[in-house]
């Protein structure tokens, strides 16, 4: 047991470190560890948690360390899971309120969060494409999808309308 809860706190603990944009800038990360390196999740799982973490109040990243912290090693695992994935940010996030509060203003700040800004979206694009190629499995997902982008795009609809929407489109279209 000490075992898994290490190779969790390990895991998610590098996660959180060089998660840089958040959770789906994380996805490439998390899947790496969950499906390559340690092998805790199929794909399916993998998806699963993601839409479970998605629907959940909290970021993706900590959702999903939880859930697979759970799955693995029960109450202990979660919460180490957890913790791990939290963590570097909180141990990150003082120093650098601290430091950026007196050089928020000058040019080199300005320049680095240029920098950030377009690995935070690449990473986010590639956590996009990583969920895509896994969920759009067959035409009515990929048109599905589609359709949903376009109402997000042109209406306001709320988040929890959308998944509404989305569960009573998989129970009709894939019973």
């Amino acid at each position: 047991m000490f075992s898994v809860l290490l190779s969790l706190f390990l895991s998610f603990f590098k996660i959180g470190f060089f998660g840089f944009g958040g959770g789906y800038a994380m996805l490439p990360m998390l899947e790496q560890e969950l499906l390559i390196v340690h092998q805790w999740l199929t794909s399916q799982e993998f998806l699963d948690i993601l839409a479970i973490a998605e629907m959940t109040p909290g970021p993706v990243a900590v959702n999903s360390a939880t859930f697979v912290g759970y799955r693995l090693a029960g109450i202990p695992g979660s919460a180490v899971a957890t913790l791990a994935v939290i963590t570097p940010s909180l141990l990150l996030l003082m120093p650098t309120v601290i430091l950026f509060k007196h050089f928020y203003h000058s040019p080199v700040t300005s320049k680095i969060l240029r920098g950030l800004k377009p690995a935070a979206l690449a990473l986010i694009g590639v956590g996009t494409f990583l969920v895509a190629e896994k969920a759009l499995v067959d035409l009515t997902s990929i048109l599905w999808s589609i359709a949903l982008f376009l109402l997000l795009l042109r209406t306001r609809i709320h988040p929890l309308s959308l998944i509404g929407l989305a569960a009573l489109f998989g129970v009709l279209f894939y019973s």
